[in-house]
């Protein structure tokens, strides 16, 4: 009984008030996510970037930069790869999303973008983070993506014409026969 009562002030405990404690200070976590399902060389490649501000205070002049796309093999659609926000409030977020397209197949390390933010307008001094990061990819060539995902809808007609011969000449045959030795009988009054 009395192991109870203590588990019960306890966690009463936790859901008072405390007072004369600070604020904590902006704490920003960074997610990278590909939102592509199949990546694939000459189609989009879509980053997207959540920042969240899990801390108690405003983080300002919020920099994400992402050098980890070569422009020797990726070159960009649409968006940026640098963002600024001048605030994120305490307990919000804010999502920014890049369009890429690849240049080469073959593996690729997707490494973690940098952030950067000030805690106050006051402050000099930045705090800098990084995101999370998807890791290694493989990048489809074009050729094997349509070989294994393609209709196929040229190679359906192809053969729907080679079979036609094969099928059409028996039902040919058949047809005329039936229609030779299948006459009507006549109906009796």
């Amino acid at each position: 009984m009395k192991l109870w009562w203590a588990a019960l002030i306890l966690s009463f405990g936790c859901f008072l008030p405390t007072f004369g404690e600070e604020e904590s200070e902006a704490r920003l976590l960074v997610s990278k996510n590909i939102l592509n399902q199949y990546l694939v060389e000459g189609k989009d490649l879509t980053v997207e970037y959540k920042v969240f501000n899990v801390g108690g205070k405003v983080a300002f002049d919020v920099v994400l930069n992402d050098n980890s796309f070569p422009q020797s093999s990726f070159t960009p659609v649409s968006g940026s790869l640098k963002a600024t926000w001048e605030r994120i409030t305490p307990n919000s977020n804010v999502t920014h999303a890049v369009i890429l397209k690849p240049l080469k197949s073959g593996y690729f390390n997707f490494t973690s973008a940098d952030v950067s933010y000030l805690t106050s307008e006051e402050s000099k001094e930045r705090t800098f983070g990084y995101s999370s990061f998807p890791g290694e990819g493989g990048i489809v060539p074009q050729r094997e993506f349509d070989r294994r995902f393609s209709p196929h809808v040229l190679d359906w007609l192809v053969f729907a014409f080679m079979t036609l011969p094969s099928l059409g000449i028996p039902y040919l045959l058949w047809y005329s026969s039936k229609s030779k030795y299948d006459q009507p009988k006549p109906k009796k009054n």
